[in-house]
C-alpha cells in the first residue's frame, strides 16, 4: 500500500514519498505544501491503527531503553540527513525509479542495519 500511495503521489503531485522530506516540509511550511503532507503522514498513522485494529499488525515489542531509542532515532535522523533522504525516500521511491543513488543509499542503510543488529546481538 505503501508504494502504491507514493507512486500515486509521485504521478498526481509530482512529488517523492520520503517521509524525512513530508516532515521536514512541515517544520516550514509553504501555504500550498501543508495539505498533502498531512493527508499522506494521517494515512501512514490511519492506516497503521487500522491495520492493529483489525488484527493484522500486533504493537510492536520494544526490547531497549527509552535512552537508546533516542540515540538510534537520532542516528537515523542524522543518517537520513546525511543521505539526502530516508528509508522510504529511497529504498521506495528511489528504487522504483531506479536511482543509482538510491540504490546506493539502500545498499548503505540496510548493510548498516545488518551489522548493527548483528553486533547488539552477537558483539556487545
Amino acid at each position: 500500500m505503501l508504494g502504491g500511495a507514493a507512486l500515486l503521489l509521485l504521478w498526481v503531485e509530482g512529488r517523492i514519498a520520503g517521509i524525512s522530506g513530508l516532515l521536514a516540509g512541515l517544520l516550514s511550511p509553504r501555504r500550498d505544501d501543508v495539505q498533502w503532507r498531512l493527508l499522506f503522514l494521517g494515512g501512514l498513522i490511519a492506516g497503521a491503527a487500522l491495520a492493529f485494529v483489525l488484527g493484522l499488525s500486533p504493537l510492536p515489542l520494544l526490547e531497549a531503553s527509552p535512552a537508546a531509542l533516542l540515540v538510534a532515532g537520532l542516528l537515523v535522523g542524522l543518517g537520513a540527513k546525511l543521505g539526502n533522504g530516508c528509508t522510504s525516500g529511497h529504498g521506495i521511491c528511489g528504487m522504483g525509479r531506479l536511482s543509482l543513488r538510491s540504490l546506493v543509499a539502500t545498499l548503505t542503510f540496510m548493510a548498516g542495519g545488518f551489522i548493527t543488529v548483528f553486533l547488539i546481538r552477537h558483539g556487545l
